[in-house]
């Protein structure tokens, strides 16, 4: 498995919780799973006991050779191998992709020595995998050297299968054109059923057009990727590829997100015993400076850009603050969001609190202390927080796209609700699932309902981990010949 980046050793978002948590998933079936990510300068030898590995891995990329040492280390609280692929000048830096909200210009470097050394480090392992899984357009080029590359026929590599996991099709990796020779690909694979891309450098699509079978992070959002509104250009190509797209929703790690047994909390609940929310609840309004009323506290985990609608949530403000609610934001961003959402605590500093930050403990308390969470998305892969949320009985209210459509059900549907979901990313779909909160709520009745039957859901990587066992056996009978259907 390649990645970018896996947590605890370096993450900046969800995908290093999915790399960290799925092979765990994977080898409790049985299977057998390494991992390689480049050694960050932010990576803490000392803390996760790295050791060097004999020898240097050497790969040819544009005019220069670069030389790559091998690190390893134990996934933490597993036996399952962690390779680190070391070049400080292109990685010995303390970020992953980008310094104050720019992205390296030599990002495309970077990823393709990455790729390319964690291709020439397999046959050194003496041990073959039957299958490689690339995350994301940092470890495209790895897929694209394989199908089209120079070592598709070499003996080491030709009977590895293929699978690529898009966890956001808008990050594709885009590079000039002038750039070609950096991803030591053929010059004959620049063309517009391989990575070209509007006269640019497409390291996602490398991806795409060369995996044996492609996944995405939600069943939802493997059909909407398709559509012109959210298939960023990229329409085309998966609506060619349909039959090898699937679409799997990714897991939560139970132990970590445990109202029972979380460590940020100042008291514990489960579904069977609530007592302890309303001290999380407590707890919350008083560190976050907001009065001690039994208002509906929502609470906003994000990053603060166009994508998760935070510019709805702001335009929507006006209206919302004339209802019985409190809100907590929690995250980074555009800084023009910023600037809007610390003018807006000011106004409304009895009902609003924003935190400029990332906080572990905080998002933690937020998840256990808030009554509802709202997530106003333009498009989301999966999402995770709705699931976080449902664990701790804080009733999710999330816009129906991608993996919120496929994880929480309206208020309407009774019985088997676990939120309340809306349709449009305007302000006045959101106003009106607040208000439907707001009334709700009024009835602990029926909320009490919503938060047990969303605290009884199975958000656990294992079911998501059988699923992909099933693609990984699709793949290698692709590869094999043995066809998809």
């Amino acid at each position: 498995m390649l990645a970018s980046e896996v947590h605890p050793f370096a993450k900046t978002g969800g995908l290093a919780d999915v790399v960290g948590a799925l092979p765990q998933a994977l080898t409790a079936l049985g299977h057998e799973v390494r991992i390689g990510m480049p050694l960050y300068g932010s990576v803490d030898r000392r803390r996760f006991r790295l050791q060097p590995i004999q020898g240097v891995v050497t790969v040819a990329v544009g005019d220069r050779t670069w030389p790559c040492r091998i690190w390893t280390a134990p996934l933490p609280a597993t036996t399952l191998p962690v390779y680190f692929i070391e070049q400080p000048e292109l990685f010995g830096r303390a970020h992953v992709y980008q310094l104050d909200g720019r992205d390296d210009p030599d990002n495309l470097l970077r990823f393709s020595v990455f790729c390319q050394a964690a291709l020439a480090l397999i046959p050194h392992l003496r041990w073959q995998p039957q299958v490689l899984h690339a995350h994301d357009w940092q470890t495209a080029l790895a897929v694209a050297h394989l199908a089209f590359g120079a070592v598709a026929r070499a003996p080491a590599f030709s009977s590895i299968s293929t699978v690529f996991t898009i966890h956001n099709l808008a990050y594709q990796g885009l590079f000039p054109r002038e750039q070609w020779p950096l991803t030591g690909l053929p010059e004959s694979t620049f063309r517009i059923d391989r990575l070209e891309f509007y006269g640019q450098i497409n390291c996602l699509k490398g991806g795409l057009v060369g995996a044996d079978l492609l996944t995405t992070v939600s069943p939802t959002y493997s059909q909407e990727i398709q559509t012109k509104e959210f298939g960023c250009g990229l329409e085309g190509v998966l609506q060619t590829r349909r039959g090898r797209l699937t679409g799997i929703l990714n897991g939560i790690d139970p132990q970590e997100w445990n109202p029972q047994t979380d460590p940020h909390l100042p008291a514990h609940f489960s579904a069977d015993r609530l007592a302890g929310k309303s001290i999380c609840k407590l707890t919350l309004q008083q560190r976050q400076n907001l009065p001690t009323r039994h208002d509906v506290l929502i609470g906003m985990i994000q990053r603060l850009v166009d994508q998760k609608g935070i510019d709805v949530f702001l335009d929507a403000l006006p209206a919302l603050m004339t209802l019985p609610i409190q809100v907590v934001v929690l995250g980074t961003g555009d800084p023009r969001y910023h600037e809007q959402l610390t003018q807006a605590q000011q106004r409304y500093a009895d009902r609003l609190s924003v935190t400029l930050a990332f906080d572990n403990g905080l998002a933690h308390l937020i998840e256990a202390g808030a009554d509802a969470f709202l997530m106003a998305s333009r498009f989301e892969p999966c999402g995770l927080n709705q699931m976080y949320s449902m664990r701790y009985g804080t009733v999710p209210m999330v816009r129906r796209v991608g993996g919120l459509a496929d994880t929480v059900v309206d208020l309407q549907a009774r019985e088997l609700a676990t939120g309340l979901v809306f349709e449009s990313a305007d302000p006045a779909s959101l106003t009106e699932a607040v208000r439907r909160a707001v009334v709700a709520f009024r009835d602990q009745r029926v909320w009490r309902a919503l938060m047990q039957q969303g605290m009884r859901q199975d958000w656990s990587w294992d079911r998501s981990a059988r699923r992909y066992v099933e693609v990984y056996r699709q793949a290698m009978a692709t590869r094999h010949g043995q066809g998809v259907g």
